[in-house]
């Protein structure tokens, strides 16, 4: 058995349970609606054009001016209509809100999210959507406005999609509504760094300060991204790439001891990598087919924000 995502953590008999919960990223596939209102298939994006690294033929995206139609190496083009310069980039990995709505060459519309008024979802670069949507909104940002003119190769090719033609190229208008950035994660590196010890046996070892002006306060609520490890190096359970941080009290959460320590001594933004002995974690009792008995476990912490 193993654990999928510690959503809650709860206290059993003076020891610790990890109750696993399966955590679901909402990411539909961008396609163009039939007659009968049924979405076309995933297929229909060509796999080898959603592999191909874009690169703008003309200037970096900071230096685009409203107006200006672009081509990548792709084929693609587009054209910022409303440029929003403080706007989070969008790169591959996140997660974005965007309304679109698609036409054909002639102006025909074949879909539209603002006629549903519901912005649709997706993770970047992912293939869930047609290359030419996980390489064009790699040159927007949160809050920006443009046309995406995609040619058929980076859309549906030779497929006829009933209201999209074979061979189309397809015209989408978009707005970025909101940019949710993945939080990239490897295993952190502690070489060369100090570790901390308390009086309890919690060691830890800090990667990153964070924002020291903004350390945890008892009533606040902290977003965690965590991942955790047995000596071994085995992982059994981590939330990073999920979008989905853990909150949880500064104090007197229902966690595990070594965090509930923990907790208190970070900052905003801080990663550290925490070292509890058994006692601080699952004791004699352990996680049967998880945990061991009596394990040290080392997490790997990252408090994402403050509430």
């Amino acid at each position: 058995m193993k654990l999928k995502s510690l959503l809650a953590i709860l206290a059993v008999s003076g020891l610790v349970v990890l109750q696993a919960a399966t955590a679901t990223v909402n990411a539909p596939v961008i396609v163009a609606q039939d007659g009968k209102g049924k979405a076309a298939p995933k297929k229909a994006a060509p796999k080898k054009a959603a592999t191909k690294k874009p690169v703008a033929k003309t200037a970096a995206v900071s230096e685009v001016k409203v107006g200006d139609t672009i081509t990548t190496k792709t084929g693609l083009k587009y054209v910022i209509t409303k440029h929003n310069s403080a706007g989070t980039k969008v790169k591959k990995g996140d997660k974005i809100d965007a309304h679109y709505t698609g036409t054909l060459a002639n102006g025909k519309k074949f879909d539209s999210s603002r006629d549903r008024n519901q912005p649709f979802s997706f993770i970047v670069g992912n293939g869930q959507v047609i290359a030419g949507w996980d390489e064009g909104f790699t040159y927007l940002r949160q809050g920006d406005v443009a046309t995406l003119i995609i040619p058929s190769a980076l859309g549906y090719g030779e497929m006829d999609m009933g209201d999209i033609p074979a061979n189309s190229t397809l015209y989408f208008d978009v707005e970025v509504m909101n940019v949710q950035q993945n939080v990239e994660y490897q295993s952190y590196d502690a070489k060369g760094k100090d570790t901390i010890t308390l009086k309890s046996g919690l060691r830890y070892i800090i990667i990153d300060k964070g924002d020291v002006t903004q350390k945890a306060k008892p009533e606040q609520t902290a977003s965690m991204y965590y991942a955790g490890y047995l000596n071994d190096g085995t992982k059994f359970d981590a939330n990073f790439g999920t979008f989905q941080p853990f909150d949880l009290k500064i104090m007197d959460a229902p966690v595990i001891e070594g965090w509930k320590q923990m907790l208190p001594l970070m900052n905003k933004g801080m990663k550290v990598r925490a070292i509890l002995p058994g006692n601080l974690a699952y004791g004699e009792r352990g996680y049967p087919g998880v945990i061991p008995p009596n394990a040290t476990l080392i997490f790997d912490m990252y408090m994402v924000d403050l509430k």
